[in-house]
């Protein structure tokens, strides 16, 4: 029998329509309901991919005898993460309070004015492993509830309390911001944090930083620092050879348990292939690595393939299980990789050792394929033709992934989510701008035709998408994302529409998001049913909404030459206050948004007909550079300033290069160019 979530949008609310469990879902509805009950509330958020929800509901949410207690004595919330991340947001600050860590799923007790007593993340079903199991927590809860109300009344008031404090006013530092803001980040990520063996920054579990990694190629190409590079290079290189990455399709699982990138939990979210593209595009850019670029090329063709709506639209993320086993789509037996590759006659011994395919498996009987070996050494110590070697690679690709392919999929969720496809156009725009894909940037407007189409209802912008249904109205996350995306895509095209609305967009968050004390909050002043507003305070999984609306406005200063930008680009900045310091890694994004203060920034304005002389000058500008804005046109323009008063250079295309609209002399041949930038 289906309980309440039965008419939801969210594939993870539908996930528990049939749970004996009766769920409400987030809302006015639920509180009601459990003061007329007088009962607590238990709210459960979690995600349609993430691994350990699934263990929860199984265990604990399908239990009929769990099910009962949690009907008769609780009202019970379940909250999808990704539609609602201004509910997970204050709810997991609270759970970190009262635990000291947080994760999914989120296991929250409330009172009837929405304000958490007690939290938690997975409980057993029954207890193991020296964890109390859930019904035993539930039992507790209610004891207390029926025996100590004015105790968790008060310790309700003092977490929100302390929530609330710590969310209210600026953090602002009185330390400069400056070019040694991203100088001390790269030391101390350099220095401390970066593993020098096995890749990546901090311990296991490693999750892949693509913030940190592309503010460490922005320092190097602001300062020339080697060790910047390096860092990241080596990262992404080991990333890119172990079994967080798909060796067969493509594409980044969520994160590695291990320090040395082999076993991932097996999701796969759009945002993070988005991000990651971004930064194998830029090191290989920068670099020239060909290795690098096929790992881009690769991940554009995942987010593409896997991932691509038939209307234009990016689906959120793939599930780590399918039948009901974490990881079982991706992995081998020894035997059936074997029998694969024998079958197509190719060298089954080769490429195992190649894969690291062993009869005993490197994760639980089984192999997780991955590359020991970087292929270039592999070939040397064997003798191989590299060329030779890549192309017999592909027939080996192929002849598993028709293997592969057969197999039950990983669940998909298929709702489309603003910020994650600001994202991703972010994503496609800004590799295909620096690898001079074209093809890339065609999709990313695909993508920002889409969401103009279908997440725009009314004039306003929406968060999520769903079967032709637009829900939940935009958060700080959709309008700074969406912003920031579209001068992205409007660098590389040229085409007006994108910069106008980006410009709209800053202008809505300016009215409707920020904080006069400093910051942005998360979730628009007008959004009920929150006991305290929440705010972005650092860059985790995605970037915080105030750091991607610090570079739109550092942006937007130099397309504009209005310098009000660039003093809200810089306030901005200093409301993460000393956390861009001491926290580096939690504020990646905003460290290249100092790079980009601290940097001799150029604008571009290139003007001409559409043809080769103009785009040989557009892709020297296109290069990765800290601090630079493009603007192109068929001729003179009036939006953006920028473009105002260019022309053609004796009836040829020309590039002019300026520092706050103060501009060289125009040039027409991409040598010229080239020689003004460096």
């Amino acid at each position: 029998m289906s309980n309440r979530l039965v008419d939801s949008t969210s594939p993870y609310l539908l996930q528990h329509a049939d749970n004996p469990v009766d769920w409400f879902p987030w809302g006015d509805e639920a509180f009601d309901e459990a003061r007329e009950r007088d009962v607590p509330v238990f709210l459960s958020v979690g995600y349609s991919s993430c691994h350990w929800c699934h263990v929860m509901a199984h265990e604990s949410f399908e239990d009929d005898q769990v099910a009962a207690y949690l009907n008769e004595h609780f009202v019970s919330i379940k909250v999808d993460r990704e539609e609602r991340p201004d509910v997970d947001a204050i709810y997991m600050e609270a759970t970190t309070a009262i635990t000291g860590h947080g994760g999914w799923p989120m296991s929250v007790f409330c009172d009837h004015e929405r304000r958490p007593f007690h939290a938690g993340t997975y409980w057993p079903n029954p207890p193991r492993g020296g964890m109390p199991g859930f019904l035993t927590i539930l039992e507790a809860i209610v004891e207390a509830w029926l025996t100590q109300r004015d105790e968790l009344t008060e310790s309700a008031g003092n977490v929100a309390s302390a929530i609330a404090d710590r969310l209210a006013g600026s953090h602002a530092t009185d330390a400069p911001l400056d070019a040694t803001t991203g100088e001390r980040a790269a030391e101390l990520l350099v220095t401390r944090a970066w593993d020098r063996s096995l890749g990546g920054f901090g311990r296991a579990p490693k999750f892949p930083q693509a913030m940190t990694m592309e503010f460490l190629l922005d320092h190097h190409l602001r300062t020339g620092n080697p060790d910047a590079l390096e860092a990241v290079v080596h990262t992404l290189d080991r990333m890119a050879r172990g079994g967080i990455h798909d060796q067969l399709a493509g594409g980044f699982h969520r994160y590695s348990v291990d320090a040395r990138w082999l076993v991932p939990h097996f999701e796969k979210m759009a945002y993070d292939n988005a991000l990651l593209l971004a930064s194998y595009a830029k090191a290989a850019a920068i670099t020239g690595r060909d290795d690098l670029r096929r790992v881009a090329t690769s991940t554009a063709d995942y987010l593409l393939g896997d991932l691509r709506h038939p209307d234009g639209g990016f689906f959120s993320a793939t599930d780590a299980d399918s039948e009901g086993v974490e990881g079982r789509f991706f992995v081998w037996t020894d035997e059936e990789f074997r029998s694969v590759l024998t079958g197509a006659r190719l060298d089954a011994d080769r490429w195992a050792e190649f894969f690291d395919v062993t009869p005993a498996g490197n994760w639980e009987g089984v192999t997780i394929l991955n590359e020991p070996v970087h292929r270039d050494e592999f070939c040397r110590h064997r003798g191989l033709d590299l060329v030779a070697f890549e192309a017999e690679r592909a027939e080996v690709v192929e002849a598993l992934l028709a293997v592969r392919d057969r197999r039950v999929p990983p669940g998909l969720d298929d709702k489309v989510l603003t910020s994650w496809n600001a994202l991703v156009v972010r994503g496609l725009a800004r590799a295909g701008r620096w690898l001079d894909e074209p093809g890339w940037i065609d999709e990313a407007a695909r993508t920002a035709v889409f969401l103009a189409d279908s997440l725009v209802v009314d004039g306003a912008l929406h968060h999520a998408w769903k079967d032709g249904v637009a829900s939940v109205p935009a958060l700080l996350e959709d309008v700074a994302f969406l912003s920031g995306a579209l001068l992205d895509l409007y660098e590389p095209t040229g085409d007006v529409r994108w910069f106008e609305w980006a410009m709209a967009l800053a202008d809505d968050a300016l009215e409707r998001f920020a904080d006069p004390a400093g910051g942005f909050w998360s979730a628009p002043a007008e959004t009920t049913g929150l006991y305290v507003r929440p705010r972005d305070t650092w860059d985790n999984a995605t970037p915080a909404g105030g750091s991607v609306l610090a570079e739109t406005f550092a942006r937007l200063a130099a397309f504009t030459g209005d310098h009000a930008w660039d003093e809200r680009a810089r306030t901005t900045v200093a409301s993460f206050g000393d956390d861009l310091d001491q926290r580096a890694p939690a504020h990646g994004y905003a460290l290249q948004v100092a790079e980009r203060l601290a940097a001799d920034g150029r604008e571009i304005a290139i003007v001409g007909a559409v043809g080769a002389e103009r785009q040989a000058l557009v892709a020297v500008a296109a290069r990765p550079r800290v601090g630079t804005v493009l603007a192109i046109a068929d001729g003179p323009a009036v939006v953006p300033p920028l473009l105002e008063h260019r022309t053609e250079l004796d009836g040829r295309p020309a590039a002019y290069v300026c520092r706050g609209f103060v501009c060289d002399r125009p040039v027409a041949t991409p040598d010229e160019l080239a020689a003004l930038l460096t």
